[in-house]
């Protein structure tokens, strides 16, 4: 059967179930119902192999046993996993919620923040613009009511203070996404601004005192939620003393074999787990305003300081601190969120812990306890302290104690923290007690609640935690007490069973993980040019064959031959030259003749003489 298939007939189930159980007054959500036909198909009683499809008679009888257990009221086990679904639908951890809850404001303060961003107002509507910044500025730091016309004032005039209308141009010409920024900085100094006049005395209207607030509320919840811790621890303690008694007192075993003291005792150990968590958020809390309260008042003191007596201040000084009071003032209006929504969440689980005082009132429970010793976590812990494994009786087996172990807070103990020997073989939950040692098989840590139980366990780890798993088959709700989920790939954490059509696999651990490889290691085979397609091989040929006409034609203009690349090729001149004889040449004398007498002279009778003054040619 493939898997779309298997999950229309689970969906189909999952339908019939709800319906059968609302036609009989019960009201049942789909993620109670698909936990329930996995419950009661894991349980080996009811004899369903969840490796195989299921038959029509098969489906039939699951869908009566699923049925008459949801419609089982006085049933502790459906109680306790109607607790976890709540739990693990409702509970957020603190990042989570706070997360949500600013999602939820930003989607709220969406519609105004696009009509100012997106808007282009003329001038004669920067007046009602200016008027949209206001209430979005009052709605976005949520001091005082909207519809409060003090409130209004004093936002408006804090708002002037450092945006005056006369910047609404300068504001309208920015993009949408410094619009965007710009009006959270607005709403931040005005958070500011508002909540520094209310410490000098001058404004504040509307503004809770919201550290007062937090000082009585975080002790409230606290004593509220440890309280109830309490009354479970002490429950615990009881429902274990009575399943321990039995093998003593055969008349007290007769009287509690009507009762389902083992899925009460699952219960009220749910409980408490949850309380714990609690607990710890509420703890968590208290330290966060603590810490916040000294912050605020130190941001508060250097404010006043920079602002006491001065005429006028650089922006750069005040803003940064007005900035810093509304993130603070922010901190703590999540914190009064956080708290509300643990109240509500431990108001809201104790109705699945009522089960334990309609079974077990508390005259039957006092009668029953009469010459039984009770003793609580603290004291079988305790009474464990002094005693601890020998490492030299086991060797290939790797144990792990509190004070060698390196990370020891870091390590994750298996089932909870509680004994690995006693789920399976007595089907009880108690407290594992680390300092007798930790053992530490195929990566996984269990402890054990004594020495005997630990020396049982490690002669065959792989026994007993195969009964725990079959313990767990058996009471479906300690799947989640137990964190087994690893041990049942195909149980559905509660988040993934509300959508039964995508399958309920739980999500395994997931960590980031790196390789490196060499690239390339061989070359490339891949072949560029092939071609699977059979047209377009066709179209290559038709375009091969066109070609073979065709001219490939250019022209290139004088007002042209910039605008793209062109190129030419021509032969380069060579450097040529000849050998000839060598140069010769010869010098003669210049001729120089020179002539008496030219000029006449003193006797008429006197000749003309020619004297040659040519130079010899040997000189």
């Amino acid at each position: 059967m493939s898997c779309v298939q298997a999950h229309s007939i689970l969906k189909k189930i999952v339908r019939k179930i709800g319906q059968e159980c609302t036609a009989r007054g019960q009201t049942v959500s789909e993620t109670l119902v698909a936990f329930m036909v996995k419950a009661v198909a894991l349980d080996p009683r009811n004899d369903f192999n969840v490796d195989q499809a299921l038959i029509k008679e098969d489906v039939q009888n699951l869908i009566q046993l699923c049925v008459t257990r949801l419609l089982d009221t006085t049933n502790p086990s459906l109680s306790t996993i109607k607790m976890q679904v709540f739990f693990d639908i409702n509970y957020a951890n603190r990042a989570e919620l706070l997360s949500e809850q600013h999602r939820v404001l930003e989607e709220k303060l969406a519609p105004a923040v696009r009509d100012i961003t997106e808007s282009r107002p003329h001038v004669q509507e920067l007046q009602s613009m200016y008027e949209k910044i206001v209430s979005y500025v009052l709605l976005s730091s949520g001091l005082g009511s909207p519809t409060d016309i003090e409130v209004i004032r004093e936002v408006t005039a804090a708002l002037q203070s450092v945006f005056p209308q006369r910047e609404m141009i300068t504001f309208i010409s920015l993009s949408k996404k410094k619009k965007e920024q710009q009006l959270k900085n607005l709403a931040k100094l005005v958070t500011g601004i508002r909540l520094y006049n209310k410490e000098c005395g001058k404004g504040g209207s509307g503004i809770d005192d919201l550290p007062a607030i937090l000082s009585e509320s975080i002790p409230s919840v606290t004593q509220s939620v440890d309280e109830r811790l309490h009354a479970c621890h002490r429950l615990a303690s009881q429902y274990t003393a009575l399943l321990e008694s039995p093998q003593e007192d055969q008349h007290r075993y007769a009287r509690l074999g009507s009762f389902k003291l083992k899925e009460v005792l699952f219960n009220v150990r749910q409980y408490e787990a949850f309380l714990c968590i609690l607990l710890s958020d509420a703890i968590t809390s208290a330290q966060e305003v603590e810490k916040m309260n000294v912050q605020f008042a130190a941001t508060m003191e250097q404010l006043k300081n920079t602002v006491q007596n001065k005429v006028s201040i650089d922006t750069k000084e005040v803003f940064p601190l007005f900035i810093a009071l509304s993130n603070l003032w922010s901190g703590f209006q999540d914190e009064i969120l956080l708290l509300s929504f643990l109240r509500n969440m431990a108001n809201n689980l104790q109705q699945f812990s009522e089960i334990q005082s309609q079974l077990f009132p508390e005259e039957m429970l006092t009668s029953l306890l009469e010459g039984v010793t009770v003793k609580s976590d603290e004291e079988r812990i305790r009474e464990t302290m002094g005693t601890r494994v020998n490492v030299s009786d086991f060797k290939n087996q790797e144990w792990l104690f509190p004070e060698t172990a390196e990370d020891f807070d870091q390590l994750l103990i298996q089932y909870h923290g509680f004994c690995a020997h006693t789920i399976g073989v007595k089907g009880l939950t108690l407290p594992g007690n680390p300092a007798i040692g930790i053992l530490k098989h195929k990566e996984r840590c269990y402890v054990f609640s004594s020495k005997e139980a630990a020396y049982a366990f490690a002669q065959d780890p792989d026994k007993f935690i195969q009964l725990n798993i079959e313990k767990a088959k058996e009471h479906a709700e300690l799947i989640l007490l137990l964190e087994l989920c690893h041990q049942f790939e195909y149980f559905a954490p509660f988040e993934q069973a509300r959508n039964t059509g995508k399958g309920w696999i739980k999500p395994t651990t997931q960590c980031d993980i790196g390789t490196q490889t060499d690239t390339h290691i061989l070359p490339p085979t891949i072949v560029t040019s092939y071609e699977w397609n059979e047209w377009e091989l066709r179209r290559k040929a038709i375009k091969l064959a066109n070609l073979r006409r065709k001219l490939t034609h250019a022209t290139q203009t004088h007002r042209s031959h910039m605008r793209r690349e062109s190129a030419t090729q021509v032969y380069l001149p060579k450097d040529a030259g000849t050998q000839t004889k060598r140069h010769n040449s010869s010098n003669v004398p210049k001729l120089q003749i020179f002539l008496k007498g030219l000029r006449g002279g003193s006797s008429p009778t006197t000749h003309m003489v020619k004297v040659d003054l040519t130079r010899p040619v040997d000189e």
